[in-house]
């Protein structure tokens, strides 16, 4: 990809949120705003405490280019999101959040389906979001829990791609995940959703093992994880990624970031 001048940083909030400054663009990523010892709701009357303080909140938020949410579950977008952020804030998501959010007061909602893209625009760029389909819990589980998308994101100057990450949501590893490269190109940077979380014993976000898989397959040059100790549903440590990641000897390096931390998206 040609050189660029732009900055391209991530801010981790804990949990999934992330404040993503993307050349000219923000984007506040799954805001979850809770602090520790509160509960998150994820429907069918369960719920999750959380362990951890936020280290992003609404108070400190910058302009916003635009939300993007992976998915309509409690740790990824609360009851503080709803009621702080202003209600014509735009949100990039799925259909089913999008109508969620619209029933809440969101007048700006974009529902993307798989591989459908939305293009934000300042000055002579671009940046353009792709939905990439996720699955979020495996066989009949999968119909139980909210629809789920990741997100390719693309910053064009000139028509041309000076920066590419993919940001996966809430989804298991599975190998069509390869079409990303297919269909997008190569990545900069991959921002994976960790954690194992177990709902009824059964793993709903990739766990080291398959956040491995996913390096392996995606042979992105940087990976910056996030969604790993947040919630006591949360059984996959990080250190667990890196170890494993380090035993396959996978490609690229990995940033871990702490909370509060900013961490640069670029080789």
């Amino acid at each position: 990809m040609p050189d660029a001048p732009d900055d391209v940083t991530l801010t981790f909030g804990g949990t999934a949120t992330t404040l993503l400054r993307l050349g000219p663009f923000t984007l506040l990523t799954d805001p979850n705003f809770l602090h520790r010892g509160q509960w998150a709701h994820l429907g069918y009357g369960l719920r999750s405490r959380r362990l951890t303080q936020p280290a992003l909140l609404p108070a400190q938020l910058p302009t916003l280019d635009a939300v993007l949410l992976s998915h309509m579950h409690g740790d990824h977008w609360d009851r503080v999101a709803t009621r702080s952020l202003p209600k014509a804030t735009p949100v990039i998501t799925t259909p089913e959040a999008a109508g969620c959010l619209a029933k809440r007061g969101f007048t700006d909602t974009s529902d993307l389906r798989p591989w459908q893209t939305h293009e934000l625009t300042r000055g002579d760029a671009v940046l353009r979001v792709t939905s990439v389909p996720g699955v979020h819990g495996p066989g009949p589980l999968a119909r139980l829990l909210p629809q789920v998308m990741g997100s390719v994101l693309e910053l064009v100057r000139g028509g041309a791609v000076t920066w590419r990450g993919y940001v996966t949501g809430d989804s298991l590893f599975r190998p069509v995940l390869g079409e990303v490269l297919q269909r997008c190109g190569p990545l900069d940077v991959l921002v994976p959703h960790l954690g194992g979380t177990k709902v009824a014993g059964i793993t709903v976000t990739m766990d080291a093992r398959q956040g491995t898989d996913l390096v392996e397959l995606l042979r992105p040059p940087v990976t910056v994880p996030v969604h790993y100790d947040d919630y006591g549903l949360f059984k996959s440590p990080i250190g667990d990624f890196v170890a494993e990641v380090a035993a396959r000897r996978a490609p690229g390096e990995i940033r871990v970031v702490g909370r509060g931390e900013t961490v640069s998206l670029r080789a």
